[in-house]
């Protein structure tokens, strides 16, 4: 009876096709008899406060997370907080605080921003300090397998040990050094990569660093076995969707599939996504160039929290977009205008029949909203195809020719629809 039941849910689901990072192509996601959906979803660096680009990101993952529940599936989803890293550790420093209070801090402040932008809080938020027993787990295994070493009390990875590595970005492994090479810190600012082995787990040199006694030698994890070692103890070895910025698809997603897959002998995950760049005035956010944008600066000139929402999901994921007012306030103009017809759509005038084309624009605005959305969600034209029917179904309102049942209908759409946008009904 279950099973039956299971088969029907499945059966009921919308077609979804995304980019898929790891493919190189448009795939359409098939999870066979599964009704839930394990997803992964690259959190924050809990060093520093997150500015719009990192949330046009985090927005993306919760688009995604709703879309698949509009959908019909049960997402399971875990986030990260990256706790301890060396950047983390060098910014309490110039503080003057422990890594702890300086993470802590940044971390209501992230929830607290989820809560205004209306970003879904994921089923399970891990911070890697409380993965430090499943890290410790991979990195032994790795050891055992021969896939990691210690080198001079560090632990590194051995790329080369791993058939398939650099998969997902397509990197080519024949034109890996012959020469060893070490990398022993957990970021490099350079975009390129590091053709060499990374570190697993720094010895613990430095009694003022944050430290844990463990079987491999006392010291603490490096950033790439930490998104491993979360993933481990909320989720398992497995999951069917990962996804995060741009940035993380060199080396960092690469990383952990070389480091699960090794460790569990299986696939990790068959699905990747990876959201692009924000940019000011076309250019990339920087302290260096004093244009970083925080939610709270919108917020202080006047905007809503619907219209940075919105902002930040009108445009494809995968594709760059560019920050500058004038487009924000065109933007935020649309949506307006669109909530503006919205609530006249709903009210009652008291009308009792419907034009005869009235039913008929109804009937294609969800269809063609989950076209959209479906065709790796893309949110810009999902939205700007609803509007045209809304603002056709709205002159027809203007001249008496919707009735208060049509009313009544197009409310239930739209609010269904809003459980993904989340930028309508929502204070």
């Amino acid at each position: 009876m279950e099973n039956d039941l299971n088969q029907q849910i499945i059966n009921n689901k919308k077609s979804i096709k995304f980019y898929n990072s790891l493919s190189k192509k448009i795939d359409t996601l098939n999870f066979k008899e599964n009704t839930e959906v394990k997803m992964f979803t690259c959190g924050p660096s809990i060093y520093r406060k997150p500015h719009i680009g990192n949330y046009r990101t985090f927005l993306f993952e919760d688009i995604l997370q709703r879309y698949l529940e509009y959908s019909g599936y049960k997402v399971k989803r875990l986030m990260n907080f990256t706790d301890i890293e060396d950047k983390a550790i060098e910014e309490a420093r110039l503080k003057g605080i422990t890594v702890k209070e300086l993470t802590q801090e940044i971390a209501i402040l992230f929830l607290e921003d989820l809560k205004l932008l209306n970003i879904k809080v994921p089923t399970f938020i891990v911070r890697s300090t409380e993965a430090i027993e499943e890290i410790i787990c991979i990195i032994s295994k790795l050891l055992e397998k021969e896939h990691a070493y210690y080198y001079k009390g560090d632990i590194y990875f051995d790329p080369t040990k791993f058939k398939g590595f650099g998969k997902l970005y397509g990197i080519d492994m024949t034109k890996w050094p012959k020469k060893k090479i070490r990398f022993k810190r957990d970021n490099y600012s350079y975009n390129m990569w590091n053709l060499g082995d990374f570190i697993l787990w720094h010895s613990c040199k430095d009694e003022n660093y944050p430290c844990w006694d463990a079987p491999i030698g006392r010291g603490w994890p490096a950033w790439n076995v930490q998104d491993p070692g979360i993933i481990l103890h909320s989720l398992g070895t497995k999951v069917d969707i990962c996804c995060g910025g741009i940035d993380n698809r060199l080396m960092h997603h690469d990383y952990n599939i070389a480091i699960m897959e090794s460790y569990s002998g299986e696939d990790f995950c068959p699905y990747w996504l990876h959201g692009h760049h924000l940019f000011v005035d076309g250019k990339k956010m920087s302290k260096r160039k004093k244009n970083i944008l925080y939610i709270e600066d919108l917020i202080e000139k006047g905007y809503s929290t619907k219209e940075i929402r919105f902002f930040l999901i009108y445009s494809h994921y995968s594709e760059k977009m560019n920050f500058t007012y004038r487009k924000f306030e065109k933007v935020s103009k649309k949506l307006n205008m669109f909530l503006e017809m919205v609530s006249n759509l709903i009210s009652k005038k008291n009308i009792e029949y419907s034009s005869s084309e009235v039913p008929k624009l109804i009937e294609t605005i969800s269809p063609i909203f989950e076209k959209n959305m479906g065709n790796d969600l893309n949110v810009k034209n999902a939205f700007d195809n609803v509007f045209e029917i809304i603002k056709e179904l709205n002159s027809l309102k203007m001249d008496g020719k919707i009735s208060d049942k049509d009313s009544s209908r197009i409310n239930d759409i739209i609010h269904r629809i809003d459980e993904v946008l989340k930028v309508i009904f929502t204070n």
